[in-house]
Parts: C-alpha cells; structure tokens; sequence
C-alpha cells in the first residue's frame, strides 16, 4: 500500500525503474491510498472488519433463502447470485488490501494483476447484467402477475442466471486481453488499490489509444443499455403500482423497488464516474475505487434485509434456529 516499495527486477540501484522486456516483468507495485504511518494499524482493522461483515452478512442471506422455502421465489434467487457476486467481488479485492497494510508493501505478481483484472471485471458485468435481470423480474412481478409464475419458471431463471455469467466472462476476456497485449516496462507502480483497466493502462509502453477507446465504448455501452433497461422497468413498474388500489400493496411493493434501485444507484454511480473518464489522474478515483470495491458489497446486504419484511422474518428465524442449538 504506502508503504516503501520494495525493489523489484527492472529497478537498478538507483531505484530508477530500466527499461526490459514485458517477459521479465514479474511484479507490480499496488500504491493504494495514502495515508501516515500512524492509520496503518487501524486502516488494516478497519478495511479487515468491512470484509468479514461483508461476507458474513451475504452468507446470511444464502442460508435464509436456503432454509426458508418461503423465500424459493425468482426474486430470492436472484437475490442469492448477487450475494454470491458481493462476496466473491470484495474477495478479489479487499484481502490484497488488508495484507498490503499488514505487510507495509502492496506487490502483486505479473500473472497476478492479469487475474485480479480478469475476475474483477467478470464479476462486476455480471452484477451489472444481473441487475438488469432482476428489474425484468419486478416488472413482470408487478405490471403481469397473472402470467409471472409461466414466464418466470426455473427453467427462465436459470437460463437468465447462466446468461448474466456468461456475458460477464466473455466481457472480462475481451478487456482483459486488450489490457495485457501491451508491453509493460517502464514502471511498476500501480496508483490504485488493486489492477484495473485504467491504472494498467498508465503503464503500458504502447499507445493506449484503442484500449481506452474500446473500453470507453465497451463499459459505456453495456452500463447504459443495462441503465436504460432497468430505467425503463420501473417506469412501467411505478405506472403499475400507483394504480394498485391497496395503501398497503403500494407500499410493500414500492419498498421492494427502492431497495433495488437504491443498490443499482450505488453500482451505477462509480462506475460512471470510473470508466466514462478516460485518462483520469483525479485523486478522487482512488476514493471512489475503495468505496466500489469495499463499500458497495457491504451495502447491499443490508439494503435488501432493512427493507423486505420477508428477509428481515427468515433471518430472525435462522439466527433463533441457531441459538436454538445446544
């Protein structure tokens, strides 16, 4: 993280960073945040405590909707994936941040970079591409009730899960190989809290050109078809719940609503400000980068439990279940 980089090949003794062959690169240096020596301690518990409430809370949600027939519903079962995708997005991330402020250091294998690059990013276009499959879900939940339970099977819902993983991975497979075709030489240091396509790109020997075009287009495409998809959902979804009759109805469903868009408000809102500025060197990214990673995956649990009556019940039910145990 902050702390003293140490030498890697390609530095002479000087410090100064040679020019070598991209074969001969085997490290980056992950510069993360800034910070004075004194944070150390507690930026290593804080970032450590945002991880496992992380995980603990969307493990949590696995094992309601696991236990709880209830809660065997298209909507839960989505809901589920998301979890998983939390989970495994912080995992990526934050754990390499945590030893870097243990360790006093932030190196990262060649190879290393490339995965932590490839499975960031199929991991967070599959959250993208599974939001837009949930708000098709609340629109046929809400505006078709009467042809929901057809048009959502298990057969739909797994086919639209698939789907959403396999677009993500052929996504990250693209980026990822137009990232590390380049060659890598000239510096090691990455000026972020883990590998990602515009931090990469600052290093590369090459022109940078047709990566930062085809990532501009690619990450803005699918990020604005995806917002305009689920824009367009709740226009319909809003039109069809003030029309319910019920204060009660409209309230239980509006308060489904706000739980998802206020998680697809805080996903969309980084990774505009991230990925539609190219060539960005604002302070502020890194800000932003550590809240996307670490912040957002431990939101979400807590959106959706806080505000779905249902969550809220198989949860007390679990956690008695367990106390229950001798």
């Amino acid at each position: 993280m902050a702390g003293k980089p140490r030498k890697l090949l390609g530095e002479d003794a000087q410090g100064e960073t040679k020019d070598t062959p991209q074969g001969e690169l085997t490290h980056f240096i992950l510069v993360g945040l800034p910070y004075p020596p004194a944070l150390r301690v507690p930026l290593f518990l804080f970032f450590l405590l945002i991880y496992l409430l992380t995980l603990g809370g969307n493990l949590l949600i696995l094992l309601a909707v696991a236990r709880e027939r209830r809660l065997h519903k298209p909507m839960y079962w989505f809901l589920c994936h998301l979890s998983f995708l939390d989970m495994t997005v912080s995992s990526v991330v934050v754990p390499k941040v945590v030893a870097g402020f243990m360790l006093g250091g932030g190196a990262i294998s060649f190879h290393g970079c490339m995965a932590q690059l490839f499975f960031f990013h199929f991991l967070g276009c599959t959250e993208c591409f599974l939001y837009t499959v949930m708000a098709y879900d609340r629109f046929l939940a809400i505006c078709k009730p009467l042809h929901y339970s057809v048009i959502m099977d298990h057969r739909a819902c797994l086919c639209l899960a698939v789907g959403t993983w396999l677009a993500g991975s052929l996504h990250s497979l693209i980026e990822t190989a137009l990232t590390f075709r380049l060659p890598y030489a000239r510096d090691t240091q990455v000026g972020y809290i883990f590998c990602d396509i515009p931090a990469v790109l600052k290093l590369a020997c090459g022109d940078t050109a047709l990566n930062e075009l085809v990532t501009f287009i690619d990450v803005g495409f699918v990020a604005m078809t995806c917002f305009l998809l689920i824009l367009t959902s709740y226009v319909y979804i809003v039109s069809s719940i003030l029309r319910i009759r019920s204060a009660e109805g409209r309230r239980r469903a509006f308060s489904t609503c706000v739980a998802h868009i206020t998680v697809v408000v805080t996903y969309y809102v980084p990774l505009v400000f991230i990925y539609l500025r190219p060539g960005s060197h604002h302070p502020i990214d890194r800000v932003v980068g550590v809240f996307y990673t670490t912040v957002t995956p431990l939101l979400n649990p807590l959106i959706f439990t806080l505000r779905n009556k249902e969550m809220k019940e198989a949860l007390m039910r679990l956690g008695g279940r367990r106390l229950a145990v001798p």
